[in-house]
């Protein structure tokens, strides 16, 4: 594999090429609600079949993303206070289809943020009323969309011995059961739920604002695009002040997405496998759209691109990914 590899621009006409053949006939429009009805029971077949043997731990995790470490290791890696610089330069499973009479959550609006606002905060205060799983711990993380733990394994087992907290979710029962079947399951430092983060009023086993970092590797492009800007708004409240958003998944072009036959293109980048289940395919501004409308700040956002060489089929597979780091922004100072 080449790391960083740079792209002609005989490359990227010949990759957008691709995608507007594959694209140019979209599957039917009365026909695309099953991805949505039935997203859990294609996930669930999913891992019935294959239980916790198709994916790999995801060793390069914290190479990419080292603020999953204990704080000890890495203390600069963690929030700054307010005012400090930030570097600029530096598959998966949820509902599919937009629901009838979503909110557009696209356009800020300050008297609905306000109202909001006093809203959290007397949810807050409710729920730390009752105890909840990983209260007494200084440091909590959540990945949403886990599957069946490759990436929350490795968390486990690299904080043993410290206070860090790790919360996963998925809306597909069987993988949440695999995780907790799996052998380094250990729930004095884990808790594993069932939750779809598409269902906005479904309540997490933890109050607003205290994570330190929510992590959603290739979960997001499962989701239908037009619902990503008020799940992650959500999903923002969750975290503290100074917390830190950490997104892995697919870029616009990637190999996977030009290897698509047509007919199976739902929407603009954004198609269905095979099995049912759907992905979309990220620029740099769209997440950097995304993430910024949820009031977090950005601290990277690149483009992964590199080459795959498959020798024994002479096949080259230019991979895109993008990686992006946001954090939540303090509070300004009292005037």
């Amino acid at each position: 594999m080449w790391d960083h590899v740079q792209w002609t621009e005989e490359d990227k006409e010949n990759a957008r090429q691709k995608a507007k053949e594959n694209s140019s006939t979209q599957i039917p429009l009365e026909e695309q609600g099953t991805f949505d009805t039935e997203a859990c029971q294609y996930w669930d077949k999913f891992y019935t079949m294959h239980q916790d043997k198709f994916f790999k731990d995801r060793k390069w995790l914290f190479s990419e993303f080292p603020e999953l470490l204990p704080s000890g290791d890495h203390p600069e890696l963690y929030p700054q206070p307010a005012g400090a610089s930030t570097d600029t330069e530096t598959r998966h499973r949820q509902h599919n289809g937009p629901k009838k009479n979503d909110r557009n959550t696209d356009v800020p609006n300050h008297q609905t943020d306000s109202c909001q606002e006093a809203a959290l905060e007397k949810k807050t205060a409710a729920i730390q009323s009752n105890t909840f799983p990983g209260q007494h711990a200084s440091h909590r993380i959540l990945e949403v969309g886990c599957g069946v733990g490759n990436s929350v394994f490795p968390i486990i087992n690299s904080i043993k011995g410290t206070d860090i907290f790790v919360y996963c979710c998925d809306f597909s029962k069987s993988a949440i059961q695999l995780v907790k079947d799996h052998p380094d399951y250990d729930d004095s430092v884990c808790h594993a739920f069932v939750h779809d983060i598409c269902e906005e009023t479904a309540s997490f086993p933890f109050p607003p604002q205290s994570l330190d970092i929510i992590l959603a590797v290739f979960v997001l492009s499962s989701i239908h695009p037009e619902r990503l800007h008020g799940i992650v708004n959500h999903l923002s409240t969750y975290l503290k002040h100074g917390g830190i958003f950490l997104f892995r998944d697919y870029g616009r072009y990637d190999f996977s997405q030009l290897r698509f036959k047509k007919g199976r293109c739902l929407s603009e980048n954004f198609y269905t496998r095979g099995d049912g289940t759907c992905v979309y395919f990220f620029t740099k501004e769209e997440v950097h759209e995304l993430f910024s409308n949820a009031g977090l700040e950005e601290i990277q956002n690149l483009e992964d691109r590199r080459l795959q060489v498959n020798r024994g089929k002479k096949v080259a597979m230019y991979r895109v990914w993008m990686q992006s780091k946001y954090r939540k922004l303090y509070p300004p100072p009292p005037s």
